[in-house]
């Protein structure tokens, strides 16, 4: 009886304080309710999980939101109920949010999946009371080091977990990065795997900041051959001493076209099957987070001419290249948090249209982002150099805006580019007045919220669609 009462007491709080901070401004409601309800009733999450048939996890470094939203676009098309955290919170108190909104006033959680991206380090804490059936492995870069310390920790506390999980447990992995890759002899879990083919602009070799996770064998300790890489470490690699290799994908993407500021791929399933998609997104990255959620689908039962459609008007999260318009002027807004992933997000500069771009950068250092911004350091902004033609001025904002600007000067953009404003709302009027044909805002975790909240202010929202219809073969 007491166990009851402390449920519905925690349940009902904590959707009050949801629906408060929602209304006061507060904050977008997707972590205080967990946080809230946890502290009454801990196990609530356990509870409310028994009323879902299948759960499915995505975890790794970069790429969790995009991955588990499209993922979730693609089962909804296909009929499911799906409960899921698609704001992004992917601690135990963002899941627990997600599954007392689904449960609603009256408790009650009946739903067909639940698809949620939980977060690496929170992946041990949140499986004590989940139970997958399913578990996506996007990648693993280095990443906030003064809360997941080294890379190859934060890879054993997810093989660990996923070693120690009860029960069927299956494996969608991403072939191309050697520590997600060998997850599966790891833990003895299946797995189905995912990759791209060679794309045709890359190369060989990397240097640079480009290429720094990965570089050795994770059985033997080997340096790794790779024949071509993707991005960062994610390409074609082998191990002569020990014979571990890029595993042969079920699911394959072919055919890359990054034209139009839009992507298209061809994805060859290992059966013989092919279909094409067609995303509303810019960057390679993309078409790996893509790749996740039809192996994930197909793993499912998803028909493949339904996940084309779903990913032809998929609606990107907040701050996953998010499109609003200011005066004619494009305006994209994208999530930065770790080398890797900035490095992905300059290279994009070099398909922007039109040019040049005005650019803000919005650095943190609050818990969530990472205390140690060191990490600024091994971001390759050198390139910046080479595409000078195209930016036009920088404005560094944020808590640790001033050091953003120090960077900037270092890797070689001209001062007078450089404007340091440590208001965001004076950054973002800034930025947006600029005289620059098109504005490029990048920010961390704690950042992107109050940016694009400014935004919103000023300019118009852009609702992606399906330009090309989905064709299937």
């Amino acid at each position: 009886m007491l166990g009851c009462l402390r449920f519905y007491l925690a349940l009902w709080l904590a959707l009050l304080a949801g629906w408060a901070s929602k209304m006061l401004g507060r904050g977008s409601g997707s972590a205080l309710p967990g946080r809230l309800a946890l502290a009454i009733c801990p196990d609530i999450l356990g509870r409310l999980a028994q009323g879902v048939r299948q759960i499915i996890v995505v975890t790794g470094t970069n790429g969790k939101t995009t991955t588990n939203n499209m993922l979730v676009a693609l089962l909804r098309a296909a009929g499911y109920s799906v409960v899921a955290n698609l704001a992004g919170a992917n601690l135990i108190t963002g899941v627990t949010t997600a599954f007392l909104a689904a449960a609603g006033w009256r408790g009650h959680l009946r739903a067909d999946l639940a698809s949620v991206e939980v977060d690496e380090a929170s992946l041990p804490v949140v499986l004590k009371f989940l139970s997958p059936r399913v578990v996506v492995v996007t990648n693993f870069f280095r990443d906030q080091l003064d809360r997941y310390g080294e890379l190859d920790q934060t890879v054993a506390i997810v093989a660990q977990t996923l070693e120690k999980q009860e029960g069927e447990l299956q494996l969608v992995l991403n072939a191309d990065d050697p520590l997600v890759a060998q997850l599966s002899a790891r833990t003895g879990r299946p797995a189905v795997f995912y990759g791209l083919s060679d794309l045709p602009a890359n190369s060989s070799s990397c240097s640079g900041a480009d290429c720094r996770e990965g570089r050795f064998c994770p059985f033997c300790g080997r340096m790794l051959e790779y024949s071509y890489y993707n991005y960062s470490q994610l390409g074609g690699y082998s191990c002569p001493h020990c014979g571990f290799a890029r595993p042969e994908p079920a699911v394959t993407g072919e055919q890359v076209d990054q034209a139009g500021g839009r992507l298209a791929c061809r994805v060859a399933v290992k059966q013989g099957e092919s279909f094409n998609i067609h995303l509303p997104l810019e960057g390679v990255y993309n078409v790996y987070n893509a790749l996740a959620a039809c192996t994930a689908g197909l793993y499912l039962g998803v028909p493949a001419r339904t996940m084309a459609a779903a990913l032809a008007g998929y609606q990107t999260a907040t701050g996953r290249l998010e499109r609003f318009v200011y005066r004619d002027r494009p305006v994209l807004l994208n999530l930065v948090k770790n080398p890797a992933g900035f490095n992905a997000a300059l290279q994009l500069i070099e398909n922007l249209e039109p040019v040049p771009c005005d650019i803000l950068i919005a650095i943190n250092d609050n818990a969530a982002d990472g205390r140690d911004i060191s990490w600024l350091w091994d971001v390759d902004f050198e390139i910046l150099e080479r595409l000078a033609d195209r930016t036009g001025s920088f404005v560094c904002t944020g808590q640790r805006g001033a050091e953003m600007a120090v960077r900037l000067k270092y890797a070689g953009v001209a001062e007078k580019q450089i404007v340091y404003i440590p208001d965001y709302d004076v950054a973002v009027k800034t930025v947006l007045q600029a005289s620059g044909r098109g504005v490029y805002l990048l920010a961390t975790y704690t950042a992107l919220w109050p940016v694009e909240r400014i935004v919103r202010a000023y300019a118009q929202k852009e609702r992606t669609g399906a330009a090309r219809l989905p064709s299937v073969s």
